[in-house]
């Protein structure tokens, strides 16, 4: 009976067929929602609205290309949760995926307040944009590299496959796990966003601009957290081989790293990024090294 309900749950939030209305839904609200910044800023332009000074989301048509994005993101959560049953590694791999387009969309913001002059090393807005420019590039080839990798663990694992038996027990957990995030980042988004609405007045919302990457996101990767920590767990059930732990494992901490970079700003955010993703892919690395050189004892 249990195990029908999961299967119905999921079959209505995880779906093939219902990962494409997902995809075609979020598009057009993108397309509308970059339509209607652009409108906001011809208005302002215009002075045919008012806002303070200091907000910078209207100042040029490069900043509506942040709203569109921030509903791609609402996309790559939902694939990272779509994903998760199918392939730990490629779980993963979406959430550096997210993390890197947070990046990307943070670059569409700076470029809407860099200053073209000679003192560009010494202007913070600048200089923002530079971390974050090297910081896309940097993360996009890590990226690459991190799914040659995964690709070789996806040939090595058909070649070592556990008893069927075992593989539908582990995904029948991992499927009951997505099924129970859909909801709950979809509650974690609602009370987020309405905090941060209601917690800002039109007096501070320029201040509170200055943390709009963290809507939402921080508290996505904390569970992210709680859900890799299970994943490990779950894992003994099936196998205790040590490169397999210590995967798992580095896991785990390369989301602690995505965590904490919101918790910090400038260099040392991107710095963070970059060593997030950096260790989970030496970490894969020397894994797939164990899988083909060492033979279980």
């Amino acid at each position: 009976m249990i195990s029908k309900l999961n299967a119905f749950f999921y079959n209505s939030m995880l779906s093939e067929t219902v990962k494409n209305k997902v995809e075609r839904l979020i598009l057009i609200v993108a397309i509308i929602s970059f339509l209607a910044h652009l409108v906001a800023i011809y208005l302002v332009k215009n002075e045919l609205i008012m806002i303070p000074e200091e907000l910078n989301f209207f100042d040029s048509p490069i900043a509506a290309i942040y709203t569109p994005f921030s509903f791609i993101l609402i996309y790559e959560v939902y694939l990272l949760i779509f994903y998760l049953p199918r392939s730990i590694t490629t779980y993963i791999g979406k959430q550096y995926e997210i993390i890197t387009l947070i990046v990307i969309r943070r670059i569409f913001k700076d470029l809407a307040n860099l200053e073209l002059n000679s003192d560009w090393f010494d202007i913070k807005n600048d200089l923002n944009f530079t971390y974050d420019i090297i910081t896309a590039l940097l993360l996009f080839f890590m990226i690459y590299l991190f799914s040659l990798e995964r690709q070789k663990l996806q040939v090595s694992n058909k070649a070592k496959a556990l008893a069927p038996a075992q593989i539908e027990q582990f995904i029948a957990i991992k499927k009951f796990m997505a099924t129970i995030l859909v909801p709950i980042f979809i509650g974690i988004g609602l009370v987020t966003f309405g905090s941060w609405i209601f917690q800002h007045t039109p007096e501070n919302l320029s201040i509170a601009l200055k943390d709009v990457n963290s809507i939402f996101f921080d508290e996505f990767f904390a569970i992210l957290i709680i859900v890799d920590v299970f994943l490990l767990l779950f894992s003994f059930f099936y196998t205790d081989q040590f490169h397999k732990v210590i995967r798992n494992s580095g896991f785990i901490i390369s989301t602690i790293l995505i965590r904490l970079s919101f918790s910090v700003d400038g260099l040392l955010n991107n710095c963070l990024i970059i060593s997030s993703i950096a260790f989970g892919l030496l970490i894969l690395w020397i894994h797939n090294r164990f899988e083909k050189n060492i033979k279980p004892v």
